[in-house]
């Protein structure tokens, strides 16, 4: 162990991964509650989708401590699914052929990760707007959590917006504010705010596991109030009966993915899961302050080849696009510096698999895992503190990628904006110099999302 990870030649210790790896898992256990809850809306059944939730975690995490050697955790991250749920809902694609976009991305993303265009790329993106996905995507969960819990509603029938109807290109039919605080005087509204609260104090005071820790207690005070129901056993063998993977995994259509009608979707959910990605990584580097002197993430290629095939692996188990996870940055304050913190964040979520019968009720229980939601937001909005605001060509593409990500809805309309505009700015104000090759091929990739993809 010590041969392979190299501890005492950096001063590490065993202990110390052990205690980080613990601390990572604890800190995004949620994902177990939250993400099949959300590919439900897909129509993907919660049950195996939870045991391909846990089972991906495993793989991923897995491959990042044994190939990237880094104390990252994977699994199917927020965001990714919110688009995988709501974004195709008004185009009537099926969950299968949604199943197989994602592992043909996965398979797109292996080309250009072993070919190193994707580690350049990912260098390429300015410092600021790498902060600024970040702040984005943290605003967007939060977002989510505010109307899953029904903290904020929509101002014309009370649903949230995948639940208004939409025109053929999924835009609001309603001319009205679409906003608003929802009704504070509802017993699971309250229940929401108080567990937001407690996780928000449970965070102060640095408890590990906040998150959890939050769900679990606002699941059981709405329990005890009456709302959702007990757990119908303590463990289950998974892989059998409601929790059958077979039901899901390997019914991915691909035969339909690589037809030529469906190129602008393709397009639109690798450009933008290949964005979310590289968002999602370099976010993870400026929480965790794991950026070398220039910005760059070190050795990124590594981490982007275990999520190249963690995604194709979600695809064909049966969730969503897989990536790095920011509460990975807890791990690393708690002492992780090695893949050591990963395999036992990979060891705790397989010991969950047996355990499912436990979280299940909570996945129906929005009161409870909403706030995490909100949360995870606040711990992601922290890198905004690092965006330069004295320089306009830098802060305005970064305000602009924020606004966009969250006023769209869409997070790779937010990625997209400010990846052009960024180079515009600069172009525009004398600064060509500060312009390298690897940002203008993004602004072309971006301008072919818009120009060929689905209508956003």
């Amino acid at each position: 162990m010590n041969a392979f990870f190299k501890l005492p030649q950096q001063g590490l210790s065993v202990r110390a991964e052990i205690i980080g790896g613990v601390t990572t898992f604890i800190t995004m256990a949620y994902i177990m509650v939250v993400n099949p809850a959300i590919l439900s809306f897909a129509g993907i059944p919660v049950g195996p989708s939870t045991v391909a939730t846990i089972l991906t975690a495993v793989v991923g995490c897995t491959l990042m401590g044994l190939i990237a050697n880094r104390p990252i955790a994977v699994a199917p991250y927020m965001g990714e699914n919110a688009f995988i749920a709501f974004g195709l809902a008004a185009l009537g694609i099926g969950w299968e052929q949604r199943l197989g976009a994602v592992f043909v991305s996965g398979v797109l993303f292996l080309i250009i990760t072993l070919l190193g265009v994707r580690g350049w790329l990912a260098n390429s993106v300015p410092v600021s707007l790498k902060h600024s996905f970040a702040v984005g995507i943290g605003l967007f969960l939060a977002f989510i959590g505010l109307y899953e819990t029904g903290i904020v509603t929509s101002f014309v029938s009370g649903m949230p917006p995948q639940a208004l109807p939409t025109d053929a290109h999924g835009l609001f039919l309603s001319p009205a504010v679409p906003v608003k605080i929802g009704n504070l005087r509802d017993p699971q509204v309250l229940l929401a705010l108080g567990g937001f609260l407690l996780m928000t104090v449970l965070m102060i005071r640095k408890v590990r596991g906040a998150l959890l820790i939050g769900i679990v207690v606002t699941a059981l005070l709405g329990g005890a109030l009456g709302f959702g129901h007990m757990p119908k056993a303590i463990a289950a063998l998974p892989f059998t009966g409601e929790y059958d993977l077979s039901q899901i995994a390997f019914k991915l259509d691909i035969t339909s993915v690589l037809q030529l009608s469906f190129f602008p979707v393709l397009l639109t959910l690798f450009l933008m899961s290949f964005l979310d990605t590289l968002g999602t990584l370099t976010g993870l580097g400026a929480a965790a302050d794991l950026h070398d002197e220039k910005g760059n993430f070190p050795q990124v290629e590594k981490p982007m080849l275990v999520d190249a095939l963690a995604c194709m692996f979600s695809g064909l188990i049966g969730t969503s696009t897989s990536g790095a996870y920011i509460e990975s940055a807890t791990g690393i304050s708690a002492g992780a510096r090695t893949g050591l913190a990963a395999l036992v964040t990979a060891a705790l979520f397989a010991i969950s698999l047996f355990c499912i019968p436990l979280i299940e009720p909570l996945q129906q229980l929005r009161f409870a895992y909403g706030p995490a939601l909100i949360a995870v937001g606040v711990l992601m909005t922290g890198s905004v503190r690092r965006i330069d605001f004295n320089d306009l060509t830098e802060w305005v593409p970064a305000f602009v990628t924020i606004v966009m990500m969250l006023f769209t809805y869409n997070i790779a309309n937010g990625l997209t904006a400010g990846l052009v505009v960024h180079p515009v700015l600069k172009l525009a104000s004398g600064r060509a110099r500060e312009v390298n090759a690897g940002t203008i091929v993004l602004a072309l990739l971006c301008a072919a999302y818009y120009l060929f993809g689905l209508p956003h």
